[in-house]
């Protein structure tokens, strides 16, 4: 298992720095044929500008193109994170609009699908949907999902947050193949009910999951890496979990550190700074996922309880 991460200088060359890795599982559970494919997560601090997020976007799809990645992870709110209230309904907009279809033809030109978690799609005049967009390396929208699971929450320190009072919820648990496995879509809240996570493994046989995430500052240093591990060894499943990082503005500040986490529970991606802006990159091992599941087969296991 391979993992590199990026962190970018912009005034310098960017570097790949190879990340020592560890891991528990004995090598001899992995199969003889060696079947791996390369993703990448991304880590940014979006700001209320449309076009100096698609920058950054861009410069962060070509280190990723440039390092082998057949899929590229961005945080939620990655193409724009508001100032001020009601902003972020202003700039929404359908998903054949001008900003989407920037990033489709970003993918097309680049030959790497994208996942762009959290992107505001217009609703009406005062709502928008979350929503999850997954595009091929053909510029093609494959599928989207629609966040189910809304952050209205008062956060230790005195911050309120109601994301119900601006963004429609979704209904319906989305997968979709890819050439990196069969893709679990979810956007960041919904990161603490694991029973999406069990319905995308078990029902929809994910092998991937994706949590672009904007967690805040004080719930990521008490809950981030423990939940997205929880949620890779109970669904025995890779999980990307790309990661909005640092200060936004003068009232947001995100806790960063984008993660890859592989069936196991091991974190086999991370950015060495937990707020700089860069990418990080690993080896999806399908071997890996088919060799836990045989040895430890809890799809077949599980008891149904009426409770």
């Amino acid at each position: 298992m391979n993992a590199y991460s990026v962190s970018l200088d912009f005034t310098k060359p960017s570097l790949f720095t190879r990340i020592a890795l560890s891991t528990q599982i004995p090598l001899a559970m992995a199969t003889t044929v060696n079947k791996t494919v390369r993703v990448a997560a991304a880590q940014m601090t979006s700001v209320n500008d449309l076009m100096t997020n698609f920058a950054t976007c861009s410069r962060l799809v070509q280190e990723a193109a440039l390092a082998g990645a057949k899929l590229i992870c961005f945080p939620e709110n990655f193409s724009f994170v508001g100032d001020k209230e009601g902003e972020s309904v202003k700039i929404a907009e359908p998903l054949d609009g001008p900003v989407m279809q920037r990033y489709c033809s970003l993918a097309r030109d680049s030959n790497i699908w994208l996942s762009l978690g959290g992107f505001q799609e217009r609703f009406d005049d005062t709502h928008l949907c979350n929503t999850h967009v997954v595009i091929d390396d053909a510029g093609m929208i494959r599928d989207t999902y629609q966040k189910m699971h809304l952050f209205d929450v008062d956060v230790p320190g005195g911050s309120s947050y109601k994301e119900s009072s601006f963004t429609v919820p979704g209904t319906k648990i989305v997968s979709v193949d890819s050439p990196v496995g069969r893709l679990g879509l979810t956007v960041c809240y919904d990161l603490r009910f694991p029973k999406i996570y069990q319905q995308l493994r078990f029902e929809q046989k994910a092998q991937v999951l994706l949590v672009p995430s904007a967690f805040t500052k004080v719930t990521g240093e008490a809950h981030w890496e423990i939940l997205l591990r929880a949620r890779a060894i109970e669904t025995q499943c890779y999980v990307i979990a790309a990661a909005q990082a640092g200060k936004h503005n003068e009232k947001r500040e995100s806790y960063g550190d984008t993660l890859i986490i592989d069936p196991w529970g091991t974190v086999v991606g991370r950015l060495p700074d937990r707020v700089s802006t860069g990418i990080v990159v690993a080896d999806i091992d399908f071997s890996l996922i088919d060799s836990v599941r045989t040895k430890m087969p809890i799809d077949k296991q599980r008891v149904s309880l009426d409770l």
